[in-house]
């Protein structure tokens, strides 16, 4: 068997920028939504709080640094930048500004463009667009540009056969992904760096074939809740159901309920072991996911999320995915800190260092 390389996915939004302190209030952060989550129901774990890292700041060399011993420590062997770019304008690129000045952090990293317009979904406002994506080749081209002066020349930068890594979340926003694709190789070539592997995020019910929108390869993006037929729950309290009656009654409320979609983990890691693997999609896993912080209703809710189901999941992915037959060799975890999404490898008060504990376990064995 190959040798497998865990890369886990990484939030960079645990800094301030003006940005976020226009649109959510000043100082506003990741932790800002973390802990101001509340339990839904009796038994929900809520909130997550960090143990063995606090409330940091990702402007801070010591927590950067702390954060790659902590991976490198459990076997965790690079990191998958989220990367934003709006039209010229980059966002939360602070954390790995910094990295790339400082040569004592080197854990090797790759990049994630999370292509979505940002809008107020936080607080229910999903029309209102804050920062929106506009398309266009001449966009193309200066983002590749950029991207190979920044990012790809890095020494750390992780490569497949020389070639950078570079991952699309979201390849159907894209008016022609394929054209985009060939811009990007070309580009990246004129620049010097040469050939450039890129792969998308298989989520939001893509299932195509890497190869028909230009890619060499996909990552099966977890969790995938279209997988699970799961009806939405309520869970709003005996005050809140009075609350909004009285309001009905007066006519000043539209909707407060909270139909939150809870499923048990146990129950989605079974279901997600039905499925075969392909040798062109590489495997991903969640230790968790629990996305009310972020929502005031309809959120997503893994119950009972255990390290031991974790690490029954993560054994079947090591010895029934195609790794022989696949090119590559990554595994990613989403993810190492989505504190407000409840999915995070980093050690919370609950479980300490079990998930990464785990991991080690089961990748030192293959």
């Amino acid at each position: 068997m190959k040798k497998i390389i865990p890369i886990a996915i990484y939030l960079p939004q645990f800094h301030p920028i003006p940005e976020n302190d226009k649109w959510w209030g000043k100082g506003f952060t990741e932790w800002t939504n973390v802990t101001k989550a509340t339990p839904r129901f009796k038994g929900h774990y809520q909130p997550h709080l960090p143990a063995d890292t606090g409330f940091y700041d990702l402007r801070l060399e010591e927590t950067r640094l702390g954060q790659e011993a902590l991976a490198k420590q459990f076997g965790i062997q690079g990191f998958c930048y989220y990367h934003y770019w709006f039209n010229g304008k980059r966002m939360l690129h602070e954390p790995l500004d910094r990295k790339l000045k400082n040569a004592k952090e080197d854990l090797p990293f790759m990049l994630c463009w999370a292509n979505e317009n940002w809008t107020r979904a936080w607080d229910g406002m999903d029309k209102e667009v804050l920062l929106e994506q506009n398309y266009s080749n001449q966009d193309d081209v200066e983002h590749m540009k950029m991207l190979c002066k920044t990012y790809f020349n890095d020494s750390r930068y992780i490569k497949h056969n020389n070639k950078p890594v570079f991952l699309i979340y979201r390849p159907k926003l894209f008016p022609d992904i394929n054209k985009t694709v060939k811009t990007w190789r070309e580009v990246a070539i004129n620049e010097g760096i040469g050939e450039i592997h890129i792969g998308y995020m298989q989520s939001w019910g893509i299932v195509d074939n890497p190869s028909e929108m230009g890619f060499d390869f996909a990552v099966e993006f977890q969790p995938k809740f279209g997988n699970m037929k799961v009806e939405p729950l309520q869970t709003i309290s005996i005050f809140d159901r009075i609350l909004k009656k009285l309001k009905k009654v007066l006519k000043i409320d539209k909707e407060i309920i909270s139909c939150d979609t809870i499923i048990q983990y146990k129950d989605f890691v079974n279901r997600q072991k039905e499925f075969d693997f392909k040798k062109e999609v590489l495997p991903s896993i969640t230790p968790m996911w629990d996305n009310s912080p972020r929502r005031k209703k309809n959120a997503i809710i893994f119950d009972n999320s255990t390290p031991d189901e974790y690490e029954n999941w993560l054994n079947h992915i090591v010895q029934n995915y195609p790794w022989s037959q696949s090119s590559e060799n990554y595994l990613f975890i989403n993810a190492w800190n989505e504190w407000a999404e409840g999915n995070h490898l980093e050690p919370c008060q609950k479980w300490g260092t079990q998930y990464l504990e785990r991991t080690k376990k089961v990748l030192s064995k293959s």
